[in-house]
């Protein structure tokens, strides 16, 4: 029964192919992508032809023309100037600082308001929008404040509040139109210069060129103003600041004055003179405290000498040594002793002599220390003033000077800038700008168009081509049949019958081999055909195999497996027969005597027959396998035309006596979730199927998707080889 199945290297090719699709299916299909684009060409068209109209209504219909004026304005890196007053209004350099700075200067409201103010901008319909025309909903908005106003009965203005309202309402009007010049204005400084473009863009061209020069001549004469004020603050402050340093300057020269006359006039070579005194009498008193020290060492010796022997040699006198020897004589004796009195009175009237000098010499040099002192204290206090005199009288000429400088530059400052070019009525609007608005909306037409595309194309749930057949199935893809041209079904058999080159016959004739193909060794002679769901063309496809099979010279025999809905009496245009495979099964009659030969298919058919029995046990009988095992050595191949495997158990009953099970999906109609779950249910009773059809598929609508150049039943090429 189950003799025929796929060969190893039919599944192998299977499961590469498999592989090959689940390794690529997460990376980006870039040229699926265009495909989907490319098949949705049309729709991307008119999505951008739409948003074009639209664009082109909006440019020619809504936008309100707007002209764009411009003025050119440059800085002067250098000003000549009558006299250096660099230190009181200095120029502009071309720091990148500053130019930007004098970007936001041109820029800022305090200028924008000036201009305001000198165009009365806040009498101008597009700067004040309170003096526009009211749409309906804004006066109905106005109508319901005043009536809750009256409902809430407020008081009565006074006429100071309503002073205050009226001020509020002015600031408010005046900050509203610099708000929106601010808004219609652009300052750009043209690269690697120092040179600002001023853009003015109303809806009005003189009003835009009034509006550009007004703010150069506004921004040169705020730079001169700006001078001009700089130079009279320094004027006041300098000239305060003169008379406070010629004050201070006359105090500080009286102290001078004051302090040498309260004082000895002193110089540094005076003191030098003191320093030199006061040395000598430090040398002198040295010297003297030395002869002191002697003679009190000597008077000392003498008072501690006991014999004349010791006395002599204590004074070292030469007198007394030539009296020594002669001691014993009275007269030697009393002279030794005379000279020896007069000796020692001599040593200590020296001794007083050094003494009192010492202390003169000490009392000298301490009086002279102390007036050096005092004089180097005043010396240095007079040093002190005669420096901060000098340093106020310094500072006093300096500020003098430029004192007489400003008020030398008073009235000849030059502006910082200059106008290069004034602005010129623009002949022609500057926005909208329609070209870039037909870009934008072609842009955003085709952009939703694609994205409209490719939603579209993501949420398909059919198949359209065998390779996605095949990878969302896992089986090989036996046969593309296209639509026949044909309203009933019995014309489509005979469509096939007359037009044996046709594109139909000829995807026909390919399935046929390749499901003869599928097993070399042991073809399949018993073939059933079923879908997911009804409609889907599987009983024409089991009648075109059987004429096919017939044409080749095979006896051949089509069963009408489908006893529930029969269908085969549409193909031959008789009544429905009671009699058929059902009397077969009961026994009630033999295959020879229910068959037929139908001459549109060149085969024996065995029709369904009428009962009511439930069908799937029918076939789930062993009469079904004799049937079958009968019709085996009657005929060389046998069609079976199975019921939905969705709808009715039939299908997969059957599948377990058949050679080759084919499973038709028809194109771009059957949903993915229908084969993938009618595949289970076959794979549930161990009976998977050999392979898949694409039935119905329809030319133009394969060339509409993108697919007409790739495959032979439909592609352009073949029309060489076919005879439709």
């Amino acid at each position: 029964m189950n003799s025929s199945f796929p060969n190893p290297q039919v599944s192998s090719s299977v499961g590469m192919r498999s592989a090959s699709y689940e390794d690529g299916a997460s990376a980006l299909d870039v040229g699926a992508i265009l495909g989907a684009l490319w098949r949705g060409k049309w729709i991307i068209l008119i999505s951008a032809i739409g948003m074009l109209m639209v664009g082109i209504y909006y440019a020619y219909e809504v936008a309100t023309p707007r002209y764009t004026a411009s003025a050119v304005v440059a800085l002067n890196s250098r000003e000549e100037q009558v006299v250096d007053l660099n230190s009181v209004v200095s120029g502009l350099s071309a720091d990148s600082s500053v130019v930007n700075t004098e970007v936001e200067v041109l820029r800022s409201r305090n200028l924008m308001g000036k201009v305001v103010d000198t165009l009365d901008l806040t009498s101008d319909p597009e700067f004040n929008p309170q003096l526009r025309d009211r749409s309906i909903m804004q006066r109905i908005t106005g109508q319901v404040k005043s009536w809750i106003r009256s409902v809430l009965s407020q008081p009565p203005q006074t006429q100071a509040s309503g002073a205050v309202l009226g001020a509020t309402e002015d600031r408010s009007a005046r900050d509203t139109a610099t708000s929106l010049l601010l808004g219609a204005t652009e300052v750009r400084n043209i690269p690697l210069s120092l040179v600002f473009r001023i853009n003015v863009e109303t809806t009005n061209p003189r009003k835009s060129a009034a509006i550009a020069d007004t703010i150069v001549d506004l921004y040169i004469q705020d730079q001169l103003e700006a001078k001009f004020e700089a130079t009279e603050k320094a004027t006041v402050w300098l000239t305060d600041r003169v008379s406070e340093l010629q004050v201070e300057l006359e105090e500080a020269e009286a102290s001078v004055k004051e302090f040498r006359s309260s004082i000895d006039l002193v110089s540094r070579e005076a003191l030098i003179g003191l320093e030199r005194q006061l040395k000598d009498l430090r040398d002198r008193a040295e010297a003297t405290e030395t002869r002191r020290d002697e003679a009190a060492a000597r008077l000392a010796t003498l008072e501690s000498a006991g014999t004349p022997q010791e006395q002599v040699e204590a004074l070292g006198d030469s007198q007394l040594e030539q009296y020594l020897p002669r001691l014993d004589e009275p007269q030697i004796a009393q002279a030794f002793e005379t000279r020896l009195q007069q000796i020692e009175i001599r040593t200590r009237q020296e001794l007083q002599r050094a003494e009192n000098q010492l202390n003169a010499l000490r009392n000298s040099a301490t009086e002279l220390e102390t007036q050096i002192d005092r004089q180097s204290d005043d010396f240095i206090r007079l040093q002190q003033l005669t420096r901060e005199a000098e340093a106020v009288r310094l500072l006093y000429e300096y500020f003098l000077s430029r004192l007489k400088e400003t008020s030398a530059q008073q009235g000849i400052q030059q502006a910082d800038s200059r106008s290069l070019s004034e602005a010129v009525i623009p002949g022609g609007a500057s926005a909208p700008n329609k070209a870039l608005i037909f870009a934008i909306c072609l842009l955003l037409g085709g952009i939703a168009g694609s994205v409209l595309v490719l939603f579209r194309e993501a949420r398909n749930n059919v198949y359209r081509e065998p390779q996605s057949l095949e990878k969302g199935t896992g089986y090989p893809v036996m046969g593309q049949v296209p639509l026949l041209p044909a309203r009933r079904r019995k014309d489509a058999i005979r469509y096939l019958a007359e037009k044996p080159t046709s594109a139909a016959a000829e995807a026909v004739r390919n399935l046929r081999t390749s499901v003869m193909l599928s097993n070399v060794d042991a073809p399949p002679q018993v073939i059933m055909t079923t879908s997911s769901l009804p409609g889907e063309g599987k009983t024409t496809l089991a009648m075109a195999l059987t004429q096919n099979f017939s044409g080749m010279g095979k006896r051949c025999l089509i069963i009408e497996g489908d006893i529930r809905r029969r269908v085969f009496s549409q193909y031959t245009q008789d009544n429905d027969s009671e009699t058929g495979l059902i009397s077969v099964l009961t026994g009630e009659r033999s295959l020879s005597e229910v068959v037929y030969h139908m001459p549109q298919v060149g085969a024996d058919v065995l029709r369904a027959g009428k009962t009511g029995t439930n069908a799937a046990d029918l076939f789930a009988s062993d009469s079904f396998s004799e049937v079958l095992r009968a019709a085996r050595e009657q005929y060389d191949q046998i069609i079976i035309d199975t019921p939905p495997v969705l709808v009715v158990p039939d299908a997969r009953i059957i599948a377990q006596h058949v050679d080759a099970v084919l499973f038709v999906v028809r194109w771009d109609s059957t949903q993915k979730g229908q084969v993938s779950e009618a595949l289970r249910m076959f794979e549930s009773v161990g009976r998977p199927i050999n392979g898949t059809v694409l039935n119905q598929i329809n030319p133009k609508g394969m060339k509409r998707y993108g697919y007409g150049h790739k495959y032979g039943a439909y592609a352009a090429y073949g029309s060489k080889y076919y005879v439709n």
